[in-house]
């Protein structure tokens, strides 16, 4: 894919960055396109559009804005397969879970926005007292490259509900998705300037987008590092930043349950997209007379997944996204044996059969202390750490000793019992006994280095506005 223009004011337009940044497929590690790179200018230009919009997306009805997002939940199916190549060629997903979890992840959205934005309250009344909820003004977004819809989608369906406009910058490393994206959006009734997209790299465009004195949001999914750097420079123009950052979430089991049966649940949400997801469950807390039995489990699970082409339709593991990523992973890797953890299975170097690509072989580490490198550190790829407790304190104490709070799981025969424990741990959402969110739009985000703001449903709609109280 080439993609040498950008979506501002409702047209697409030639950047004014000339810099081409190579599309590498991490499956063959061939070049198989390039993304123009933005600069300042086109940061100001998009800018410029979201602000002059502004005032017509915050004018729309509620009626308005929820066709705008029909139009593009009807407009996303009729590119489904395009969306699915693109994100296999950039990232590695495999087909398959391309053109369904993580399509998927991106209308969702959508979805969940049409069936709430009903019931939201964009105005109150307390006696004298009406309380108004108003678009904050132009946002910008910067968004990474492992779940190249989802984070895009989530933030914009929650965006146009609040009636705010925006610009767009997803990871330089992905952009195909979100181009075809711009394409879909193009030919909805949005008013032109409420959505602009730009592509480019983090440390020029997104830096621009940080500082922007007429941007009063950034919203940003992505690393903890990135995100401390654009707080500290949003900090100048008091923007409202919401960060969905990094996590080292715990899976905790309970000796109540079905061994295998947790276990397996937990090793393919730890495993699921090649392990590149920050809410990925990569400490399996384990009681301590069990672990041996849960490590075999574990070995098995990771095993029986395969590994390979993101063609095939039995390919669970694709490759890593990207280089410098895979290199990262290798290298913890190395510090977790280093480090003396137990190797259960895989390891470093490339799965055998495998010679090019980022492919990482599945590995399990058990026996692991909490205060390893890879038990400490976000590895983003397919390793998971098993860790041994011998009672549920400790349990509660391993799993809130990390710098993150993003997510978590609870294994447990008594579902009541798991409502009390969540209470316990530090995170923002903890899953009890399955293996994904559901469909009801519960909020996301997380405590402590893994951020401070919510996305999805009612939670994502109020980030982008501000409260108005107006007294009689």
């Amino acid at each position: 894919m080439e993609i040498g223009t950008f979506y501002i004011n409702g047209e697409f337009v030639a950047p004014k960055g000339t810099e081409k940044i190579a599309l590498i497929n991490p499956a063959s590690e061939e070049e198989i396109g390039f993304v123009v790179a933005g600069n300042e200018e086109d940061v100001d230009l998009a800018v410029a559009a979201a602000n002059k919009a502004f005032l017509q997306a915050s004018s729309l009805t509620l009626e308005q804005r929820k066709t705008i997002l029909t139009e593009i939940l009807e407009g996303m199916a009729a590119r489904r397969d395009d969306f699915a190549k693109a994100i296999s060629e950039e990232m590695g997903a495999p087909l398959k879970m391309a053109g369904s979890a993580q399509y998927g992840a991106g209308t969702i959205h959508f979805k969940n926005t049409l069936a709430i934005i009903d019931q939201f309250k964009f105005t109150e009344e307390h006696g004298n007292i009406t309380l108004n909820r108003l678009p904050i003004g132009p946002v910008g977004m910067i968004t990474p490259w492992n779940w190249p819809l989802n984070q895009i989608c989530t933030k914009i369906a929650s965006a146009i509900a609040a009636g705010t406009s925006f610009v767009v910058k997803p990871s330089e490393i992905t952009p195909g998705a979100a181009h075809i994206l711009a394409e879909v959006i193009h030919e909805t009734s949005m008013p032109k300037g409420m959505f602009n997209m730009i592509h480019g790299h983090g440390a020029v465009v997104g830096r621009a987008m940080s500082t922007h004195p007429d941007l009063e949001m950034i919203s940003f999914t992505g690393s903890t590092r990135a995100g401390i750097d654009i707080q500290k420079h949003a900090a100048d123009n008091i923007k409202r930043v919401s960060l969905e950052l990094g996590g080292k979430s715990p899976n905790l089991i309970l000796d109540d349950v079905d061994l295998e049966a947790a276990v397996t649940m937990g090793m393919k949400q730890c495993f699921f997209n090649t392990g590149q997801s920050c809410s990925s469950p990569t400490r399996m807390l384990v009681p301590q007379h069990m672990l041996k039995d849960a490590t075999e489990i574990a070995v098995n699970a990771a095993e029986a997944m395969l590994t390979g082409d993101p063609n095939s339709e039995e390919t669970f593991l694709g490759p890593i996204s990207n280089k410098t990523q895979y290199e990262k992973v290798q290298t913890l890797i190395q510090d977790g044996i280093d480090e003396g953890a137990d190797l259960a299975c895989g390891g470093v170097g490339r799965p055998d059969g495998l010679d090019k690509g980022f492919f990482v072989k599945p590995t399990v580490f058990t026996n692991v202390q909490n205060d390893m490198t890879i038990a400490q550190e976000e590895i983003f790829g397919p390793v998971i750490c098993l860790i041994p407790y011998n009672d549920i304190d400790e349990a509660i104490e391993i799993a809130n000793d990390t710098q993150y709070g993003l997510s978590s799981m609870i294994s447990c025969s008594d579902p009541q019992r798991g409502q009390e424990l969540a209470k316990k741990i530090r995170a923002g959402q903890v899953i009890i006994n399955r293996i994904s969110r559901g469909d009801y739009p519960a909020p996301f985000g997380g405590f402590k280095m893994s951020g401070n703001g919510r996305e999805h449903g009612h939670f994502g709609i109020d980030e982008y506005l501000e409260v108005q109280a107006v007294i009689t």
